[in-house]
């Protein structure tokens, strides 16, 4: 796989064997004119024993006797089992701390999983609220409107109240003051006949009747006032108060819902600076990567060379007489490597999967996104995919890229990370290799997916808010078995 990082230092290859004139570390200045005496010295390239370094001197007076201007080719860079062992040792611990990260990332999403569900049950509680204290403050206006109709009515009952006690202190006035036609005595003292002394009794019978009335009625005008008013002052009260609970309760529930929005802005704080010293160390564990890399790749040029070379003096210690030096280039050899062996069929196929998988690197993750086509708009789900809007972007999910890789090769996959582990061969996870399935799972159900690359690394689309990228395999979670579809 082609990663990316830098190769290591010059500083770090150290050549061993080099003229008096050079700089370790860097290519002779005329690498075929060298003198002939130099052959016939121990050459101490690192990893040479003594017994090659006498092959080497005897040789070289060989060839200072029959072979003079020809020579070895000048060894390339042989760094050293300490050089390689240290950097393995930094992409060993980089890889432990990626993997420490990538747990904590885990813990911090699956809190801030919670935290948006607080979020949204805080959101109804203040919607709740809300729509209780509108419903208040309509009841409230409803009491306010009946107590003022029950105002204006004590108002029209306190007129006519008032009329009846004018009456009333009218009759009482002139029942007590003599002469009058309503003093019942003077009335019966002054009658001047047996029949104007009934007639007088009637007329003061009808007096005390209206009288009585009009008492019966002031009593119960000033009954009906004193209720109505009771009335629209408990009215109004109870109104009052269903109000200000209401506006209370609104106030907790903005409360709350403010404190749930401020946890899930740390959360995801939180998440968003472990992913960036994830990344971090991510790229320190590629740069360690690709520095072993270089040096173990320098190793095997250094192994190629050494036995080109140890053939190449075989051949002049058995038949020197055969050696034209003049036939030779610098640096070639008399060994015929074989053909290689074309590439196989499965080989290709993987190939154009891996390829067709890598190429969408950086494309954003989206929650139901991602076709045999390509990256696709993702879908709701009413939760995290939807707080990071995935449903506006386009882009893969982790079964979606899986689809579009394969779809590549004709493979149809189904787009759901649990079919998919029932799509292929499945293989121990031990001995899975490039393009094959690896899954995850928690209480049984898997509910992730990526692409085997080799050497330890997948490339999958992670998780709302992330990209399609390439990272070490991850162990925790992973199912026992790989998929193999090829």
């Amino acid at each position: 796989m082609g990663r990316p990082g830098p190769m290591a230092a010059p500083g770090a290859l150290v050549h061993s064997c080099s003229r008096d004139d050079e700089v370790p570390g860097s290519a002779p200045r005329d690498p075929w004119r060298w003198r002939p005496g130099w052959l016939a010295g121990v050459c101490a390239v690192r990893g040479h024993d003594p017994v090659r370094g006498l092959l080497v001197g005897g040789l070289g007076a060989l060839l200072t006797v029959g072979l003079t201007g020809s020579s070895l080719a000048a060894p390339p860079p042989n760094p050293s089992d300490s050089d390689i062992d240290g950097e393995r040792a930094q992409v060993d611990a980089n890889a432990a701390r990626v993997g420490r990260l990538t747990g904590r990332l885990a813990e911090v999403e699956a809190r801030l999983d919670a935290v948006l569900t607080e979020v949204a049950l805080r959101r109804e509680d203040a919607s709740r609220a809300q729509v209780d204290l509108d419903r208040a403050r309509w009841r409230h206006q409803e009491a306010e409107d009946r107590a003022a109709e029950a105002a204006e009515a004590a108002r029209d009952v306190g007129d006519r109240l008032t009329a009846l006690r004018r009456d009333m202190d009218s009759f009482a006035a002139e029942s007590y003051q003599g002469g009058g036609a309503v003093n019942s005595l003077a009335a019966y003292l002054g009658a001047s006949s047996p029949k104007d002394l009934l007639d007088r009794a009637h007329y003061l019978d009808a007096i005390g009747e209206s009288h009585q009335a009009a008492m019966a009625e002031l009593q119960h005008v000033s009954t009906d006032k004193a209720n109505k008013d009771a009335a629209a002052r408990d009215t109004l009260r109870e109104a009052r108060a269903s109000a200000d609970a209401a506006l209370e309760a609104e106030r907790v529930a903005d409360a709350a819902y403010r404190a749930a929005r401020d946890a899930e802005d740390e959360q995801r704080a939180l998440a968003a600076e472990i992913e960036r010293e994830r990344d971090e160390v991510q790229e320190e564990l590629d740069a360690a990567r690709g520095r072993v890399e270089g040096l173990e790749r320098q190793r095997r040029q250094y192994e190629r060379w050494r036995q080109e070379e140890d053939d190449r003096l075989a051949a002049l210690q058995v038949a020197p007489q055969q050696v034209d030096p003049g036939a030779l280039a610098p640096g070639e050899s008399h060994h015929t490597p074989g053909a290689p062996t074309p590439p196989s069929a499965a080989n290709l196929a993987i190939e154009t999967v891996v390829r067709r998988a890598l190429a969408q690197v950086g494309v954003p993750y989206s929650w139901g996104g991602g076709n045999a086509n390509g990256p696709t708009l993702g879908v709701r789900d009413g939760g995290v995919a939807d707080a990071h809007g995935d449903y506006r972007k386009i882009g893969f999910d982790c079964s979606g890229l899986m689809l579009y890789a394969y779809a590549g090769i004709g493979i149809d996959i189904p787009k759901y990370s649990g079919y998919q582990y029932e799509a292929g061969r499945r293989v121990p996870l031990a001995e899975k290799r490039r393009g094959d399935l690896v899954f995850w799972a928690t209480g049984g159900r898997v509910y992730h997916v990526a692409l085997y690359l080799g050497d330890g690394m997948i490339v999958e689309a992670p998780y709302s808010g992330g990209h399609v990228r390439v990272t070490p395999m991850r162990y925790g979670g992973a199912m026992p078995y790989a998929v193999r579809l090829v």
